[in-house]
């Protein structure tokens, strides 16, 4: 997610990588398509394959030692999922669910070292993938200790506009399809906390929402509310 004006960190892998070897990358593997609420990683299975999205949106949840299901993060095509395990061999650590049609190369992890290996580019863009995404969970927890719930849902849709949002014009709409619960998961509050912060930004006239879909107003003045002082170009 977006930490201060930072955007980079949420650069699909695929844009990474250089034309040629991007061609050859989206060639490894087998392709699986699967539909809304189709599992793509389970949290504790084993098993290290890495899975390219080339079309769609997944969201990553964890229980870790806890009961409740956490959101952690969500993706969409051209990004990467499964890269912990297929580096270090141990068990998810979160499930993958496909959020609607998803198309995706699932890619065993013996013909991605090789790939690697044989693409130093490649694998340069792909460890700094993984420190990258280290560095944005670190940076998440540290950030919302210092951040009242109000800033923390507005810098979430902040993010989620820069990269999701589809642009109409100076707005921005938002197709991601999340309950308050899983809102709530991302900027860690509740959903009745979550609820209260959405109500105030509408009623300054920065977002709107309905049908489980948001609409950003004026994305300057969100991020005046979200504490990001980057303008957006």
């Amino acid at each position: 997610m977006i930490h201060g004006s930072e955007t980079d960190e949420h650069v699909p892998f695929l844009d990474m990588l250089p034309e040629a070897v991007r061609t050859e990358f989206q060639g490894l593997g087998s392709r699986r398509c699967y539909a809304l609420g189709d599992i793509l990683i389970r949290e504790g299975d084993r098993g290290n394959d890495l899975v390219l999205i080339h079309k769609g949106l997944v969201k990553v949840t964890a229980r870790g030692d806890g009961d409740e299901e956490a959101l952690m993060d969500i993706w969409i095509a051209g990004h990467v999922v499964g890269e912990m395990a297929a580096v270090d061999d141990r068990p998810r650590s979160a499930t993958v669910t496909a959020c609607g049609d998803v198309v995706t190369n699932v890619i065993p992890q013996t013909d991605l070292q090789r790939f690697l290996a044989a693409n130093p580019e490649a694998s340069m863009a792909f460890y700094g993938l993984l420190c990258g995404r280290l560095r944005r969970a670190n940076r998440w927890r540290l950030e919302f200790r210092g951040h009242p719930v109000g800033v923390r849902v507005a810098r979430v849709l902040v993010e989620l506009a820069l990269s999701y949002g589809r642009r109409v014009e100076r707005e921005f709409l938002i197709d991601v399809n999340l309950t308050q619960a899983e809102f709530a998961a991302l900027t860690g509050s509740t959903p009745h906390t979550v609820h209260k912060a959405l109500a105030r930004l509408r009623k300054a006239g920065l977002i709107t929402t309905g049908s489980r879909r948001t609409n950003i107003r004026d994305l300057d003045q969100l991020r005046v509310a979200a504490r990001l002082s980057m303008p957006v170009s």
